[in-house]
């Protein structure tokens, strides 16, 4: 068997890592514009078009964690060039056909084709040196594409055309990019499974221990993205009604949060390894929590405003750093490819949660209620974090340091 081992960022794996991930992942970010385009081309109601979106999303979370295997193993590279061909096609065809059947039906099968995309990004961020900065570098590329496509569409015209087809495309112009992709480790299929451990393994761990913080890291990630994701759902009605927040400051709010995820993943990049992934974790998620309970008592329109952009700075950090962690814990992508899945899952319950805790016990209530959870969440993830860096450490090459800075040359 090939020991599986973590090879250097080079501009090429880089490229085509990042892309891969960004793409997948973009469709969660324009669910707002994609909203108005349906409504206003399609002629569906806002609910319709939710759900819809809401279901391609759910297609994208499933076929995340559905794919894991192949992502994570010999076939990563023909499962990238298909989810992204199947991604294309969908989307291009809701930007084509404006029949609402039709549209609905290809937006569903362009978040099929998201999954595997995600997958596979997820997997190839676990081949490559220095979980911490590759996962800030690839914050850094997902919060400045999303920026720039999010700028892009109202330019062109707020229409299925422009919204659903300029994620088409970029689909199809990362196809031309998966052959730089990092392959998986080897396995020797001939070996008894108990032996094929796809990442070397640290005194002391096994690998029914590592598969308990794997799987734990998922569900972990899964819990914390409802507590995330439901505030976000009402934070905008919660502005108005508990601190009163026009419509132009909440507007305000959701440009400079993110500019604080862009100056979080630059930060973190820089940083690499210098400051590990433990302490980190845990001082994100405890200040996350403190920010959360902050946002929901606050009943002034700048201190609401202060603290929930904040709040989606040390957020964005967080989401990077369990990323690192689950990247860090096996180097073929066994945790990282399904994670984004998990997350997805949460996600697509935080507002239905959301609004149903804030209308059972109102605002204050709900932000106890989050910060309880970030603080539940802080002793298991911050264990797995430490195991990560232990197992990382075990899979770099002998003599090579694990936190090693990448080199730019390219590699096809």
């Amino acid at each position: 068997m090939t020991a599986a081992v973590r090879v250097p960022l080079t501009l090429g794996r880089g490229i085509a890592t990042f892309s891969v991930f960004v793409v997948g992942y973009i469709t969660a970010n324009l669910i707002p514009l994609m909203i108005i385009a349906m409504v206003d081309d399609l002629g569906v109601t806002q609910t319709v078009a939710g759900a819809v979106l809401t279901g391609s999303l759910l297609a994208t979370a499933l076929v995340c964690l559905a794919t894991t295997r192949w992502a994570a193993g010999r076939s990563r590279h023909l499962l990238g060039r298909v989810s992204l061909v199947v991604m294309a096609a969908g989307f291009g065809v809701a930007a084509l056909v404006h029949s609402a059947p039709i549209a609905c039906a290809a937006i569903i099968v362009g978040g099929i084709g998201a999954g595997g995309a995600v997958a596979v990004g997820g997997a190839a961020l676990a081949a490559l040196n220095n979980p911490n900065r590759v996962s800030g570098i690839n914050g850094l590329v997902n919060r400045t594409a999303v920026t720039g496509v999010l700028a892009l569409i109202p330019i062109l015209g707020l229409h299925m055309t422009n919204a659903f087809g300029i994620v088409a495309v970029l689909a199809l112009a990362t196809v031309f990019t998966i052959t730089w992709l990092p392959s998986a480790p080897a396995v020797d299929e001939d070996e008894p499974s108990a032996a094929r451990t796809r990442t070397p393994l640290p005194e002391g761990v096994t690998e029914k221990k590592l598969a308990v913080a794997g799987f734990s890291l998922l569900v972990l990630f899964a819990i914390w993205a409802i507590g995330e994701d439901s505030l976000w759902a009402v934070s905008g009605i919660m502005g108005a009604e508990h601190a009163s927040l026009t419509e132009q400051q909440m507007g305000l709010a959701l440009s400079l949060s993110t500019a604080g995820g862009i100056a979080a993943a630059l930060v973190l990049t820089a940083l690499g390894s210098r400051l590990g992934r433990t302490v980190p974790t845990a001082v994100l998620l405890g200040l996350g929590a403190a920010l959360k309970l902050g946002s929901c008592l606050a009943t002034d329109s700048t201190t609401y405003l202060v603290l929930i952009i904040a709040w989606n700075t040390v957020y964005a950090a967080a989401f990077i750093y369990v990323v690192a962690i689950a990247a860090a814990l096996d180097s073929s992508g066994r945790w990282s490819a399904p994670l984004l899945g998990t997350y997805l899952v949460g996600s697509a319950f935080a507002p239905l949660f959301g609004t149903l805790v804030t209308g059972a016990v109102g605002y204050v209530a709900f932000g106890f209620v989050l910060a309880g959870i970030s603080l539940a969440l802080l002793v298991p993830i911050v264990w797995i974090a430490r195991l990560s860096t232990r197992t990382e450490q075990a899979s770099a090459l002998p003599g090579q340091d694990p936190a090693a800075r990448y080199t730019t040359s390219v590699v096809v």
